[in-house]
């Protein structure tokens, strides 16, 4: 992997730590019922619109990053870089869509009048059996690929070595600490951005041989 698409993969993974962490502070909230929903929409402003662009366009480096990852890692770790990024695209892949679905909500919000009819379509939307695989795409892709490629980092033995754990606990506190606690997702942002900086330090500075450390052989 040579310099050039270590620096663009480092860049990626600022800018998708980056950008995730203004739709993390933006977003009003995920609320159950599409009626509530629509209404906390209407009532957070342009906030919310810049929140839910923030998400959709992170997609983009998330995915070039997460490539490049499993692409510095995979001389080290072939399976489970391989597994690991192609689960995350897949991921990023899945977010699009549902960033879709988001700036549809949008734009019903912006009509109070037809907020009854609009809560109801939202709701069918949702468990629409064809747009179920995206979500699906979109929560398991991400989880599963940073789960794995950061296994395989750890396992690589490349610094930072705690970008690694990093990335387990930020995974704990974004999909079962957010039940329990309103300061989740805030820690979890702050978690994810340590992790992705840590990275992209760790990636643009590698100097292993051929692309990987002369001393080290595969390992998964």
């Amino acid at each position: 992997m040579n310099r050039h698409l270590r620096l663009t993969t480092a860049v990626c993974l600022v800018a998708t730590a980056v950008l995730s962490v203004v739709w993390t502070l933006l977003e009003p909230g995920f609320l159950d019922d599409p009626a509530d929903r629509l209404a906390s929409l209407a009532d957070a402003g342009p906030a919310v619109a810049i929140s839910a662009l923030a998400f959709i366009v992170s997609q983009l480096p998330f995915a070039v990053a997460m490539a490049g990852v499993a692409a510095w890692l995979r001389p080290a770790s072939p399976r489970l870089a391989t597994a690991g990024g192609v689960l995350a695209v897949l991921g990023a892949f899945g977010h699009t869509v549902i960033g879709g679905v988001m700036m549809l909500q949008l734009l019903m919000a912006e009509s109070p009048e037809h907020r009854g009819a609009y809560a109801a379509l939202v709701g069918d939307l949702e468990s629409w059996p064809w747009l179920l695989p995206f979500f699906a795409a979109g929560l398991l892709g991400t989880v599963l690929g940073l789960l794995l490629l950061s296994i395989a980092h750890f396992r690589s033995r490349r610094g930072p070595r705690w970008v690694g754990p990093v990335v387990w606990v930020f995974l704990l506190v974004e999909f079962v600490g957010s039940g329990f606690s309103v300061w989740a997702s805030d820690l979890a942002g702050v978690l994810y951005l340590a992790a992705c900086v840590g990275l992209a330090a760790g990636v643009s500075s590698f100097s292993g041989v051929n692309g990987r450390p002369a001393s080290r052989t595969p390992v998964a």
